[in-house]
């Protein structure tokens, strides 16, 4: 009953955001391959490296990622706890809710299902959509979230980019602002095609973290409806024998 609760309340919290980020953005098209094991691997790594500071994902478990993406204890231990802990750890943080809601106006919501509930194309185009407004507490704000809490935690990869703003008159008359592009103005650490693949590498983490039996469920799938085949062929043949004398 307790996780029941904690989803219903986390479902909730990212729609409102997305209320407030606008709907009428384009969002980019990411290319998710949950059997892309090394894709899997490096974006866990930027998960817990990047996110895993602010963000909690509690409904996994770091031994569950071993098993699923064929990671030895040793290799959980050196690329993924690097802040301590073990194996059969859920993925908390140590930051308390009341000091990142002082911090960050709010608390960060934890991503166990964000992407069940965003969608992958809008986790590949937001975390890409930074831009620098010094008019935000942290400089920056975000072309898919506007007035976003969160700072870019990805700068020192991606870099900083200012936006392309184009002014237009609405139907009613009102000027608006529309963001067309980004110009990068200081280099990160990664080229801008480096950076798109390191964000679908962690957009392809999401995607798994949201719902780690997918391929599972998928591949049982097939063999229900296998089943479900063959046994409306047999209750069909059944039905036929059952009735043949009568008229």
């Amino acid at each position: 009953m307790r996780y029941l609760i904690f989803v219903i309340a986390l479902l909730g919290l990212p729609q409102a955001g997305f209320a407030a980020g606008g709907s009428n953005v384009h969002l980019d098209k990411v290319d998710i391959d949950l059997k892309d094991r090394e894709s899997l691997r490096n974006g866990a790594k930027l998960f817990v490296d990047y996110c895993l500071n602010c963000h909690a994902a509690a409904l996994m478990r770091y031994s569950r990622i071993g098993q699923d993406l064929g990671m030895s204890e040793e290799e959980l231990t050196v690329e993924l706890l690097t802040a301590g802990g073990k194996i059969g750890d859920t993925m908390d943080v140590v930051m308390e809710p009341k000091e990142a809601a002082e911090w960050f106006g709010t608390a960060p919501p934890d991503l166990s299902v964000l992407a069940r509930v965003r969608g992958a194309d809008w986790l590949y185009t937001y975390l890409r959509a930074f831009y620098r407004d010094e008019s935000r507490p942290w400089g920056v704000n975000n072309a898919v979230f506007k007035d976003v809490a969160m700072p870019h935690a990805l700068w020192e990869l991606q870099g900083l980019q200012e936006a392309k703003v184009e002014k237009h008159v609405d139907a009613d008359g009102h000027e608006r602002e529309t963001i067309t592009g980004f110009t990068l103005v200081e280099p990160g650490s990664l080229s801008p095609e480096a950076y798109d693949t390191a964000m679908r590498d962690l957009v392809n983490f999401m995607v798994y973290l949201s719902e780690p039996s997918k391929l599972q469920r998928l591949e049982l799938g097939k063999w229900v409806l296998a089943f479900l085949f063959v046994f409306s062929i047999l209750a069909y043949m059944l039905k036929k024998e059952f009735w043949k004398d009568i008229h």
